[in-house]
């Protein structure tokens, strides 16, 4: 049983989408994306430096149109969808609830609106991989942070103001390290909240199909069965905490035995290497990774 699966926010780095651009077809469909969204993305893959993809009006869309083209180049179909945070909305056109383009628009607004809500207070998220769970969420609350992402595999994301995370870093949970992320504001937080209203806006213009294959939520990890309510819990998600750990108990509920994940992979994966034992993985980083994650397919 196979799941794809979409990488969120973070994940991008300089010049990761230059070599699958010499791909047939690929220049074509991020240039096509490009006008979408409204933003050169050929470019921001491949020349752009890490502080200009690190903008959350530019990571969200060049990451899902990043996670939407290396699923049309590998080719296969999945058993189950996920996708972490931003990479819901590649889940969501992957298993048929949005097109890629309703898909794009929506993350295109939901970046902007998450990216004006960013502005209005200095936040960012910090990694805490370690530690005792009980330890690390008594140590995120009296921090006044929120687990923004309960990642599993012994993984949880904190997110608020920066002075709370420059305590949290003097202060940490024993037995954990701390990691900053390249993030530009606190996101799944309450910070995120003027966001949620203008992203409910765009998806009411859009119509969504009922996923053509199981499609897992970040909201609690189970599948959703309706299209209406997967993107209304996209827009809920904006502000309200990433269970990838509950995705992957799902995963493995569902008897889930290969994953892939998309350009650009290898956080994920490396989340189920510690979380889904047993499970073969690829992750997608090169063109040169394709045939091995073909071969799981097999």
């Amino acid at each position: 049983m196979l799941v794809l699966v979409a990488p969120g926010q973070g994940a991008q780095t300089p010049g990761f989408l230059t070599p699958w651009l010499e791909l047939p077809g690929v220049a074509d469909r991020i240039g096509a994306w490009s006008e979408v969204v409204g933003l050169d993305l050929v470019t921001y893959g491949t020349t752009a430096g890490a502080d200009e993809i690190r903008d959350t009006a530019v990571a969200q869309p060049l990451l899902v149109a990043a996670a939407l083209a290396s699923a049309e180049v590998l080719g296969v179909r999945p058993d189950v969808v996920a996708g972490h945070s931003v990479g819901e909305f590649a889940a969501a056109a992957l298993a048929g609830v949005l097109t890629p383009e309703e898909a794009l628009g929506l993350v295109r607004d939901r970046a902007q609106a998450m990216a004006k809500a960013a502005a209005v207070t200095e936040t960012g998220m910090t990694a805490v991989l370690g530690g005792v769970e009980e330890e690390v969420l008594a140590a995120i609350e009296r921090h006044g942070l929120t687990p923004a992402n309960v990642n599993g595999a012994g993984q949880i994301v904190a997110g608020g103001t920066l002075e709370q995370l420059a305590a949290f870093k003097e202060d940490p949970p024993a037995r954990a390290r701390l990691i900053p992320l390249s993030v530009a504001g606190a996101f799944h937080t309450h910070h995120m909240a003027p966001a949620v209203e203008s992203l409910r806006e765009a998806a009411g213009q859009v119509v969504p199909s009922d996923p053509g294959v199981t499609l897992l939520s970040n909201a609690d990890g189970q599948a959703v069965p309706s299209g209406t309510e997967f993107v209304e819990r996209l827009v809920r998600q904006v502000s309200s905490p990433v269970r990838w750990g509950a995705c992957m108990e799902t995963m493995a509920g569902l008897g889930v035995t290969e994953m892939i994940e998309l350009l650009p992979g290898g956080t994920l994966t490396g989340l189920a290497k510690r979380g889904l034992r047993g499970v073969r993985t690829a992750a997608l980083k090169t063109p040169d990774d394709l045939d091995a994650a073909r071969e799981l397919t097999k």
